[in-house]
């Protein structure tokens, strides 16, 4: 991973995700893009009627706070061959984000899990849920005042479906800066009958695939996913949550972990999550393949 994006609003929530964003590439040793969305037409700037500025002026004044923002919390660290401070006007800080992570090649976009906005949900703004759906790259949400110490354990929930191979792949490559384990879970509901086959069909194709020896598979029951997801973090001590968004709901299954788990986990809001979008992982022959693979295993042909 070259270069990391952080999202910053001066909220609670940024001052976590700044924070976490700058350990993690230090520790990976990535460039680490601090960004702020404005809007020309905003107030609640450090100058009296600042939407009244020119645009340069305008945005000076606005660099002018993100770097005092950074250098107030993260101190020492905002050496400019390490972190790179921007501002970019754009309505839509959605957009703004988007863009800027396109030009810049980011592998992962970091954001506080609530925005400063009045309009948000109790566990995930709705910035950071219109990222998990549309960003051209990872999204890692970060809890208020968490910190990254260590990471040891990392949970992965899977639907058994090709895009979960190549999100754990990616993800594979923190977990091993850390020598952490990825615990792969899948919760089946007690009206599915092969999850263990299915399991195990799984396994096979991603340990063909992915080159980490520290990754733990284990399959539940329960048609309450959400709490029984829960209870396992806190039973394995778990240091981040990772999931797919899915974008095509094709089965019951994929519905539960569409609705349930990345959109309203408000039970899950202290740890940290980290959210692939199946759409980032490109159509080649390579997952048509694997695609046709799965299929026909499960279809007990191979």
């Amino acid at each position: 991973m070259k270069t990391i994006l952080c999202a910053v609003d001066y909220s609670t929530n940024a001052i976590a995700a700044l924070k976490y964003a700058e350990a993690l590439s230090s520790k990976i040793n990535s460039k680490l893009n601090v960004l702020h969305v404005y809007d020309n037409l905003t107030l609640g700037s450090t100058v009296n009627d600042a939407h009244l500025l020119p645009k340069k002026e305008l945005k000076k004044e606005k660099l002018f706070k993100l770097k005092n923002f950074c250098r107030q919390h993260l101190g020492n660290k905002t050496d400019p061959k390490n972190i790179e401070i921007e501002v970019v006007e754009n309505v839509s800080v959605v957009e703004g984000i988007n863009i800027q992570a396109k030009k810049t090649k980011v592998s992962l976009i970091f954001t506080g899990m609530k925005g400063k906005g009045k309009l948000k949900s109790f566990f995930m703004g709705s910035t950071t849920k219109e990222l998990i759906s549309n960003a051209p790259c990872p999204v890692f949400s970060i809890p208020e005042k968490y910190v990254l110490k260590h990471l040891k354990a990392i949970v992965y929930a899977t639907a058994f479906e090709q895009q979960d191979i190549y999100a754990v792949a990616k993800l594979s490559e923190i977990a091993s800066v850390f020598d952490a384990t990825i615990k792969v879970i899948h919760i089946s509901p007690l009206s599915e009958k092969d999850g263990t086959t299915q399991m195990e069909w799984f396994k096979e194709m991603l340990l063909q695939r992915v080159n980490y020896d520290k990754i733990d598979f284990n399959i539940y029951s329960s048609n309450d996913t959400i709490y029984f997801l829960r209870l396992y973090l806190i039973e394995v001590k778990a240091d981040m949550v990772a999931m797919l968004e899915r974008n095509n709901i094709k089965t019951f299954f994929n519905k539960i972990f569409q609705n349930d788990l990345v959109k309203e986990m408000e039970t899950l809001a202290l740890l940290p999550l980290i959210s692939f979008n199946e759409k980032n992982f490109k159509k080649n022959n390579g997952e048509i393949a694997l695609k046709q693979e799965l299929s026909l295993k499960k279809l007990n042909l191979l």
